[in-house]
């Protein structure tokens, strides 16, 4: 459909948590720390620039990416893996619930038997670990 006026169809609206993962993807693709632009010319679909920095803004505030000061900017990073990230959101659910006990013992016994022994091999490792975590 056009744009009344316009001289095409009008992009498809992103939500922010595609743009977010979207944003997130290129910084993993990079072979290092990156700029907004760098990002900006690497994503689909006409998004403006500050489009790009409310995003990355957005990611650091959630910690899912650093960000170094370069000149009068940033150039910014993915904090961690998609696992990392994943990690990260659990946490940060668990961490705005206010009884974490019962919110953990009801994960983990609606976890399948083999994610469940897995856990169990996980904390184990870590009990064992020579650093005592």
């Amino acid at each position: 459909m056009a744009e009344p006026g316009g001289s095409g169809p009008r992009p498809r609206r992103r939500g922010q948590g595609e743009l977010e993962a979207q944003v997130l993807s290129v910084l993993r693709e990079a072979p290092g720390p990156a700029t907004a632009g760098w990002v900006l010319d690497r994503l689909d679909g006409g998004l403006a620039y500050t489009t790009v920095i409310t995003i990355l803004t957005r990611l650091h505030a959630k910690q899912a990416v650093t960000r170094e000061r370069s000149g009068r900017s940033f150039t910014w990073q993915a904090a961690s893996d998609e696992a990392g990230l994943a990690a990260l959101r659990m946490r940060r659910v668990l961490d705005g619930e206010p009884d974490r006990e019962a919110v953990l013992a009801s994960f983990v016994t609606a976890l399948p038997p083999d994610d469940e022994r897995l856990l169990r091999e996980l904390l184990d490792r870590e009990a064992d670990a020579p650093d005592g975590r």
